[in-house]
């Protein structure tokens, strides 16, 4: 092989520099026997809705190197002027991976021209990323149709990148674009590209489900088949358009793939890719293969939801292993085998994976689900029949006038404490009461922008005192919640650190219009204790103001009660 320096002399030779990182590196128990490969900066941007910047992208990556994945593919430099500066800036010093590799993505040289003059070829090189991934068309009717040149050409377009990349230091891998569609049609044309790009030095050939049109048994078949006849190490990609990425991945690897490409949270084009978590999930847990460094797996809950927060999408609360449901249970039988031993009902422990098991309080939850839900709250029913049997009537009754409680654990806890007071015979001591609130909403209609206020007053006894409190708001809730804190800041300043994070309304089935029953839901966080969790409380009522108060109320009340 030919040094850096003889074939240019200005491409930096980042071969000797990339292993002595990778001496340093924490690897996961199979090293590069198996290769966990994220291409969330790349594919999983390609979905609606997410737009990073290169500070976004730079800290996508630290926290897929924090899971302990081996490769993160950083994008396209020389195409995308965002991805050629995320490449620079992480070379420069501001991506510090311990895990993983840097890999760039590109295509291969255009047909027609020599490698060597190919300006996003030498982009690739310019990127000073360690490993290139490029994409190549290995269905016939891709190369023809699309590249609008011959096979014999494209096969020489995959050996020359490959090889100008290899002797330039890179490691790379070839991702073969359309793979399973163009086996189908010709099962010979693919394992020729693939096979020219192993020849000219590419360690790893990807096959690309990329219409996401295939399913687990075909998958098994075909890289079975590539495995058999090809004799070089593969990897998979699939997106989801069937729902079976994440079983096609499994599939792949079960069928002797070493390599698989995976999105956070699914993410990417269309339906999206194979999630990354699901993946790692089955793998470790299902397959008994340890592809990330040891005590990462724990890392998957938290990882998840902070690469959602950095796309400025919700969580998924249903997804696999990491999702905020994935291991709630709402009926009262599950409740009851659980309540004898979890893995009953539970695939793996929870904290395995970084995530817990919540029990879901309903008018389905029996006298186990409550007593399960009390001690996850830290109220102590042992023994309480009585209290138990309390509340469930109590919920069950609700629920049927439109309360719920599966998304506010702070209104149940309210609940199961003053049951239990109510029971003891000394009901818990309010630390203020209500006389009275009144709500003004004026529409201006000819001030300027048709200028809408609010103004709330709140009578409250407090301290011993009876206190007036009236304040503004930006909408009735508002000026409610600013009216009511007033009332109160004297007597009970430790409220000032309380903070509404979030306001759901939803309308209620079964009444009409405006008419209808509207249950509101408040999350509230505290501004001075970081250590504590947010808390959702929940108000039913015919009118949305008296709704929210309820709620309001709640919220307020819970914090004080955690103090």
């Amino acid at each position: 092989m030919s040094t850096p320096t003889a074939l240019n002399p200005a491409v930096p030779d980042v071969a000797g520099a990339v292993a002595g990182r990778t001496a340093e590196k924490i690897l996961s128990p199979l090293g590069d026997d198996f290769h966990v490969f994220d291409t969330t900066l790349r594919d999983g941007a390609q979905r609606e809705g997410i737009t990073y910047s290169v500070t976004d992208k730079l800290a996508v990556a630290g926290l897929l190197d924090e899971l302990g994945v081996g490769f993160i593919e950083g994008g396209w430099p020389g195409a995308m002027p965002k991805d050629t500066e995320f490449f620079a800036r992480a070379a420069d010093g501001e991506l510090d991976l311990r895990t993983a590799q840097l890999v760039a993505f590109g295509a291969t040289r255009k047909a027609g021209i020599k490698v060597a003059d190919d300006r996003q070829v030498r982009a690739l090189l310019d990127s000073r990323a360690p490993v290139i991934t490029l994409v190549a068309k290995s269905d016939p009717r891709h190369v023809e149709r699309a590249l609008r040149t011959t096979l014999e050409e494209n096969l020489a377009m995959v050996a020359d990148t490959v090889r100008y990349l290899t002797d330039h230091g890179r490691r790379v891998f070839l991702d073969c674009e359309h793979f399973f569609d163009g086996y189908r049609a010709d099962n010979d044309y693919g394992l020729r590209v693939a096979e020219a790009a192993v020849g000219a030095g590419a360690d790893v050939v990807v096959l690309c489900d990329t219409n996401g049109g295939m399913l687990p048994v075909g998958i098994h078949e075909i890289v079975g088949a590539v495995r058999e006849r090809g004799g070089f190490r593969v990897g998979i990609h699939c997106q989801d358009d069937t729902g079976c990425a994440v079983a096609n991945t499994v599939a792949a690897v079960q069928a002797g793939a070493t390599h698989v490409q995976c999105t956070a949270n699914g993410y990417g084009e269309r339906a999206g890719n194979a999630d990354l978590f699901a993946v790692l999930g089955n793998l470790v847990t299902k397959l008994g293969l340890p592809v990330l460094p040891d005590g990462r797996l724990t890392e998957m809950v938290r990882v998840s939801h902070a690469l959602a927060e950095l796309a400025n999408i919700a969580p998924d609360t249903h997804q696999a292993y990491v999702g905020a449901s994935a291991f709630s249970h709402k009926a009262g039988l599950h409740a009851s085998a659980i309540k004898v031993d979890p893995e009953l009902y539970n695939h793996l422990d929870p904290e395995e994976v970084g995530n817990d098991m919540h029990i879901l309080i309903t008018e389905m939850a029996g006298r186990a689900s409550v007593e399960l839900k009390a001690a996850e709250l830290g109220v102590d029913l042992a023994g309480r029949t009585d209290v138990v049997a309390a509340v469930v009537d109590t919920v069950k009754q609700r629920e049927a006038q439109g309360w719920s409680y599966e998304a506010a654990d702070a209104s149940f806890e309210l609940l199961l404490r003053e049951e239990l007071a109510k029971a003891d015979g000394a009901p818990a001591a309010a630390r203020f009461e209500l006389e009275s609130y009144r709500v003004i909403v004026e529409h201006n209609a000819l001030s300027t922008g048709q200028q809408v206020t609010s103004e709330a007053t709140v009578k409250v006894h407090v301290g011993g005192r009876r206190v007036i409190a009236t304040a503004e708001g930006n909408g009735p809730v508002n000026a409610l919640d600013s009216a009511l804190r007033q009332a109160l800041a004297d007597e009970l300043p430790e409220l000032d650190g309380v903070e509404l994070v979030d306001y759901k309304v939803r309308i209620l089935a079964g009444h009409a219009g405006t008419d209808s029953v509207t249950r509101v839901l408040v999350t509230s966080a505290s501004t001075t204790d970081p250590a504590v969790a947010d808390w959702t409380t929940v108000g039913v009522h015919t009118n949305v103001v008296e709704a929210s108060w309820a709620a309001l109320v709640d919220s307020l009340v819970h914090a004080l009660g955690s103090r």
